[in-house]
């Protein structure tokens, strides 16, 4: 059940008005996630600035969609799950990857223990502990792609709870 409804950029504050015209400009369109984010201003530049931000993470695009794969199962928004499966997809993630990445894994070593840590930073942070962060460094992974994986979660987490909380659902395809 919708919660929340989202806006028009005409109805929208002045501020949330402006961003959402300059997406519209740039891209003719404008989600139901960020139109309904446009209630709160801040909330709205704040996802979009921090959106951008990650744009920039030192990893590669399929391994950052398999980890907000396992980040949006862990969460249950079933409207991100469906964007970051055909996101996965376009970047050229198998459908057995995905059911993987859904799982909390994947086939690669390297990447099984990225993705693992990433639903224990969502899970439970407070159990990070010395030794993660020494396992992650044995497999290769350098300090910015552990901090990077830190804020791909913290968006996942973000966009997962804002569709939750306002009552976003996937969009029902029909054959």
């Amino acid at each position: 059940m919708r919660r929340i409804l989202a806006l028009d950029p005409a109805d929208a504050p002045e501020k949330s008005r402006g961003l959402l015209t300059e997406i519209i400009t740039r891209h003719g369109s404008v989600g139901d996630m960020v139109s309904t984010m446009a209630h709160s201003p801040a909330l709205l530049q704040g996802y979009l600035d921090f959106s951008r931000a990650l744009k920039r993470v030192k990893l590669p695009r399929a391994l950052s969609e398999k980890i907000s794969l396992a980040a949006q199962e862990w969460i249950g928004c079933g409207t991100c799950l469906a964007a970051h499966t055909e996101a996965a997809r376009a970047n050229g993630v198998s459908d057995s990857d995905i059911v993987l990445a859904r799982q909390g894994t994947a086939v690669d070593p390297r990447e099984a223990a990225l993705i693992a840590f990433a639903v224990r930073v969502l899970a439970e942070p407070s159990g990070i502990s010395d030794d993660d962060v020494a396992d992650l460094r044995a497999h290769g992974w350098s300090d910015r792609v552990i901090a990077d994986v830190v804020g791909v979660v913290a968006l996942n987490l973000l966009t997962g709870a804002f569709n939750l909380v306002v009552g976003i659902e996937p969009s029902i395809t029909r054959p």
